[in-house]
């Protein structure tokens, strides 16, 4: 089984940047595609972004494309989440998880694995 921590939340001001990392341990990511999502106040937890397990392919939602970059460095068992020209609408907590089945998955119900979250504030 592996263990997520995700890292990097905080307070910014809007089109300013952040950087989420998520460590993995107990277990090699290298097997597991990877995905960000997220969960503001009062609403349903949202995909965001996914990776491949080799990092070859990633997939985003709508609002976040050409803001928002994930990546992955299986070496150090870690994916990251590069956050730019953030918006207020971007405020909510932000969860990674994994997934076995390396198909880019956007449903959460199809990932098994989830950190704790990190809080993301983006003050207008």
């Amino acid at each position: 089984q592996v263990q997520l921590v995700e890292s990097g939340g905080g307070l910014v001001q809007a089109g300013g940047s952040l950087r989420l990392s998520c460590a993995a341990s107990g277990r090699a990511i290298s097997n597991y595609g990877m995905g960000w999502f997220r969960q503001a106040p009062g609403k349903e937890r949202e995909f965001v972004a996914a990776i491949s397990w080799k990092g070859s392919s990633t997939y985003y939602r709508n609002s976040v494309k050409g803001r928002f970059t994930i990546s992955r460095d299986n070496a150090k068992h870690t994916v990251y989440l590069q956050m730019n020209s953030l918006k207020p609408e971007d405020t909510a907590v932000y969860y990674c998880a994994g997934e076995l089945t390396n198909l880019l998955r956007t449903s959460a119900d199809e990932y098994d694995y989830w950190g704790q979250g990190t809080q993301v504030t983006v003050s207008s």
